[in-house]
């Protein structure tokens, strides 16, 4: 099929064009088909001066930013639904109201594409299972394609390259998800590595509609689909979609025993299980799972080894928004020698067993932020600091020969940062100074 021409002449609105890369992709891919685009968000032109910068040439793109009007969702073909914007916001009442369909790029690419797709999620685990399937793809000789939630990356920009020969992974966070639940799809291939209590902020305090959302990948399979559900997640699966839990292929780290994995940690090596089970279900022979997950060196921002000073190791876990995910990092490196910087915005989650944990941990170092404010009167004597260079200073300070210095923030990024990449870009810089 010629995408170009699916969308070639068509008047469509992409809301949300963030910061991040994809928006810019999808924008740029639509306008390159021809498409008459109307590109609006909530922030101003100042805040995305990048991303417009990148745009600004297309003649048929028009901004309307700093704010949604009704009428950019009136006499439209398509709404283009970035992933993070409520499913019950006017502005989609009014494009539905109006018999405009509404979509998100990851089930748009799949619907449009018609290759296999294996999508993976899950509240931790799902950007290293997904790297490392491609990867695994890739060590097959399999033509494969990485997209979803991964960052720069333009999943309706995949339309371009995918052949019947391809297979795409896609990285599906809860809200991408929401878009192949409204379009009664799900991947081929389902991966749910972890479920936790998260992003409380956006789902009011439910975990049921959380859960909900995420449940969509395995929702609509078709007889002969695959299922893989890791471990941790099999019983809250169980428990609320029982028929499918039953069909799934459950992954552990056990399966992994006597693999050597240059990712440390036991999460590391239950999310390679979750990739390796994947895999299986594709056909791929167990002697090239192996050897691409032994060789696979991780995700960026996700605890990345960055460099070793003087004896001591510096890595960046930025992508740690909850406290589950810092308690892997610590028991991934050793809490004794392992000076900590966490702290930021936010999400209402329970913090009680990583603050049990923490009298563990050498050396606590905590940066400003609502959420470092709910702990700090469990954390008497721990130094806040206003700004990521002053933290990771006094880290530095603290750190001795055979030290670990990790940034595990367990809390979102809101506030100081634009995101949690700009985040860990910034630690990245500060820490290749040291």
């Amino acid at each position: 099929m010629d995408a170009h021409a699916h969308f070639r002449g068509k008047k469509i609105t992409v809301m949300g064009l963030g910061l991040l890369g994809r928006g810019v992709g999808d924008a740029r891919y639509l306008a390159e088909c021809g498409a008459d685009l109307v590109v609006t968000d909530l922030k101003s032109r100042e805040e995305l001066a990048g991303s417009v910068a990148q745009l600004e040439a297309f003649p048929n793109i028009r901004f309307v930013l700093g704010e949604h009007r009704l009428e950019d969702f009136r006499g439209r073909d398509l709404v283009l639904k970035a992933a993070g914007v409520p499913l019950d916001s006017p502005y989609v009442a009014e494009a539905r109201k109006n018999g405009i369909p509404v979509r998100m790029s990851a089930d748009l690419f799949a619907g449009i594409s018609g290759v296999p797709v294996i999508g993976v999620t899950g509240t931790r685990g799902k950007s290293t299972a997904a790297h490392m399937l491609h990867a695994i793809l890739r060590e097959a000789g399999r033509p494969a394609l990485l997209g979803g939630n991964v960052r720069g990356v333009s999943t309706l920009a995949l339309l371009s390259e995918a052949t019947p020969e391809h297979t795409a992974v896609l990285e599906l966070d809860s809200w991408q998800l929401q878009g192949w639940g409204e379009a009664r799809m799900s991947p081929h291939v389902a991966v749910f590595t972890t479920f936790y209590p998260d992003h409380l902020n956006y789902y009011r305090g439910d975990t049921g509609a959380y859960l909900a959302d995420k449940a969509n990948i395995f929702r609509y399979q078709d007889p002969g689909d695959f299922f893989i559900l890791g471990s941790q997640a099999k019983s809250i699966v169980e428990g609320a979609y029982p028929q499918d839990a039953s069909r799934a292929e459950v992954a552990s780290a056990d399966d992994l025993a006597g693999w050597t994995l240059r990712i440390p940690g036991e999460h590391n090596r239950y999310d390679a299980a979750c990739a390796a089970k994947a895999a299986q279900a594709l056909g791929v022979d167990g002697a090239t799972i192996r050897r691409a997950v032994e060789k696979f060196s991780g995700v960026p921002g996700r605890l990345e080894f960055i460099r070793e000073v003087n004896g001591v190791k510096v890595y960046n876990d930025t992508t740690a928004t909850t406290p589950e995910a810092t308690l892997a990092a610590l028991a991934a490196l050793g809490p004794a020698r392992t000076v900590l910087i966490m702290g930021g915005a936010d999400k209402g989650l329970d913090m009680s067993a990583l603050l049990a944990r923490l009298p563990d941990v050498k050396k606590v170092i905590l940066l400003a932020g609502t959420g470092t404010e709910r702990i700090c009167k469990d954390l008497v004597g721990v130094p806040v600091y206003a700004a990521l260079g002053d933290a990771v200073t006094a880290a530095w300070a603290a750190a001795a020969t055979g030290d670990v210095v990790i940034f595990s923030p367990a809390f979102a990024s809101f506030g100081m940062f634009k995101n949690e990449f700009d985040r860990g870009d910034r630690f990245d810089a500060l820490a290749k100074a040291l």
